[in-house]
């Protein structure tokens, strides 16, 4: 464990520990009590824990089915993916096992299912969102169907997890019943529609084309008071028919700010162009990961 550790770094450790703490809370406070099986080996957990409790009190604790589960697939991982690919998943599967350990099961909504359903969706949604930031997951289903994907190549990841976790959620609507698998649909919809946002909204940035006679002040600014990188690209203006210099630079949200208020002090007549970027890849974004 001490090796894993100094091999994560500080931006990733932060983001899986959160992430992971936020998804638990999600299974101990609100799946849990509420009977939601949202698929996943937490939804697993759940049915596992409630059938159990049939025969003696308690059941089975949620924790230990994870574990359970868990221990087989990162064994098989371990054999069929290589070491290199476990790091950051084992980390957060530990963790995310450890949290619904020590984590009191809570009932928050008692009543409610609906405000359950969407509360649980946007925490597990951020949650999910922070350990995919990391580009890592939490084990169960996801690793399994990547086992899947081994074997059965013509078969993609994200079908093979569908099955999988629709399966899952199957089995809660026998348990559970129609009325609570639905609004566990919910919970998953909410959760995948926050954890997209999420991740668009870390790797999102600002790009600007500058058009200007002071593109070489404009330039000199940006780089010394920024510290960003800036291209000028030669362009004719098919106006005047002259050959002019713009620049480009990608920056992040708070920084466009800047740049904006630069060109403006250099030339209030220079032309901008800012248009919204989806991802960035390199220094002083995000870096390049195996």
């Amino acid at each position: 464990m001490e090796l894993l550790l100094k091999k994560l770094k500080s931006r990733d450790f932060i983001y899986l520990v959160l992430g992971t703490f936020m998804i638990a809370v999600s299974i101990k406070c609100v799946y849990d009590p509420m009977g939601m099986v949202t698929g996943g080996v937490s939804g697993l957990a759940i049915v596992v824990k409630y059938l159990s409790g049939l025969k003696f009190k308690g059941g089975i604790p949620l924790w230990i089915t994870d574990l359970a589960c868990n221990l087989p697939l990162f064994i098989a991982a371990y054999f069929m993916l290589g070491k290199k690919k476990l790091g950051k998943t084992m980390f957060a599967a530990l963790s995310l096992t450890t949290f619904i350990a020590i984590l009191p099961g809570i009932e928050i909504f008692s009543e409610d299912i609906l405000l359950a359903a969407v509360f649980g969706g946007v925490v597990t949604g951020i949650g999910l969102g922070l350990v995919l930031a990391t580009m890592s997951t939490t084990g169960g289903t996801d690793l399994l169907s990547m086992l899947i994907h081994e074997k059965k190549k013509h078969i993609s990841v994200p079908t093979i997890l569908l099955v999988v976790d629709a399966c899952v959620v199957i089995l809660g609507v026998f348990v559970f019943g129609i009325n609570k698998a639905l609004y566990a649909i919910i919970a998953i919809y909410i959760t995948s529609k926050v954890s997209d946002g999420l991740l668009e909204g870390l790797k999102f940035a600002k790009m600007a084309y500058i058009i200007s006679d002071n593109y070489l002040e404009i330039a000199q600014e940006i780089l010394k008071v920024l510290d960003r990188g800036v291209t000028g690209i030669n362009v004719t203006g098919m106006y005047s028919n002259s050959d002019k210099k713009m620049l480009f630079c990608v920056v992040s949200k708070k920084e466009m700010v800047k740049v904006i208020d630069i060109v403006n002090q250099k030339d209030k007549k220079a032309f901008v162009i800012v248009s919204d970027v989806r991802e960035v890849m390199g220094e002083g974004f995000i870096e390049y990961k195996q």
